[in-house]
């Protein structure tokens, strides 16, 4: 997820940014929950989690979602990862409201030695260690979100081993792109994802103050859905159209990121709205919910395979909730 990620990763210590452990548990009407499976819909939700994957996905409303990213494990320099607390119990849940649940490796501030561990004297033991993570907690798939400089000339290599692994569990791999450096990723590897995760936000943001303004356009997503279906010949279905549910400050005197739940927190009637201007501070950009309905729009009329959350507890509750705005705006 870029840069956003490792931004979040530290928003999420900070009191100012208690919203980054809450989402909105609100249940939705009768028969939303079944919606999305039955329109063959995906809603993919990452959650971003430092702490007992069991305690914490307990906070998730599953019944608006149907594959949950866990982000991110990764492993040592020598490729084997700890254990993870709660996550088998955190599998279990999911399960139980028939959400496909996978872990992603990598992530915008990914550990160097993964470059490494996908070359090929280190290749086949790497992929037998993803792949037993998967067995040991009961999960569903492994995401691939390597980016920038790890999309190098042994990712293809990588990705075609852990593919054939994978399916020899029927296990799911499906990955995060973004289109700035979509051809990076040959033709080959990308026929090989069950689900491709489009990055459609982080135009712009605090590593580029030079340009403030919307980091998740409306305009962006359309021409990202366009690069990858057309351009790349993806098949709509295997696509997700990424959705923030963050935001970014620009000014003289205003924090850099912001959860999407603190902003309607702090500055009523934000929901309705694409930005907030801070009277002698700046201004934040970030998506509200008449936004994310029409990107939702967008994708079911693109045919697209769904839509993708960055990330679930960046949410807010009850009727601001994005969450429950995307799984309104799935027609019944």
């Amino acid at each position: 997820m870029r840069v956003v990620r490792l931004i979040i990763q530290i928003i999420c210590f900070l009191p100012v940014f208690t919203a980054c452990s809450k989402s909105g548990t609100d249940s939705p009407a009768k028969g939303t929950e079944k919606k999305a499976y039955e329109k063959g819909f995906h809603i993919v939700g990452y959650m971003f989690s430092s702490g007992n994957m069991d305690t914490e996905s307990a906070k998730l409303d599953f019944s608006r979602i149907t594959h949950l990213n866990i982000a991110f494990l990764n492993p040592d320099e020598n490729g084997v990862f700890a254990a993870v607390p709660g996550l088998a119990a955190a599998a279990k849940r999911a399960h139980e409201h028939h959400v496909k649940i996978l872990f992603s490796f990598g992530g915008g501030s990914a550990p160097a030695h993964l470059k490494d561990l996908i070359k090929e004297d280190k290749r086949a033991k790497f992929i037998n260690e993803l792949v037993r993570v998967t067995t040991t907690y009961d999960l569903d798939g492994v995401d691939v979100d390597l980016e920038g400089e790890f999309i190098d000339a042994n990712y293809e290599a990588f990705v075609t081993g852990l593919s054939a692994a994978l399916k020899l569990q029927n296990k799911l791999m499906t990955v995060a792109v973004a289109t700035w450096n979509g051809n990076s990723i040959s033709d080959k590897a990308l026929a090989l994802f069950d689900i491709i995760n489009v990055m459609s936000y982080d135009q712009t943001g605090p590593w580029n103050k030079d340009r403030p303004g919307p980091h998740s356009t409306y305009d962006a997503a359309v021409n990202d859905l366009n690069y990858w279906m057309t351009t790349r010949s993806v098949p709509a279905g295997k696509l997700t159209l990424g959705l923030p549910f963050y935001g970014y400050g620009f000014g003289p005197s205003i924090e850099e990121s912001f959860s999407y739940g603190d902003i309607v927190k702090r500055f009523p009637g934000s929901e309705l709205t694409d930005f907030v201007e801070v009277a002698g501070q700046g201004t934040i950009y970030y998506n509200g919910i008449p936004t994310i309905r029409k990107k939702v729009e967008l994708a079911l009329s693109k045919k697209a395979g769904g839509v993708m959350i960055w990330q679930l507890f960046g949410d807010a509750a009850g009727d601001k909730s994005l969450l429950k705005a995307i799984n309104s705006a799935i027609p019944e």
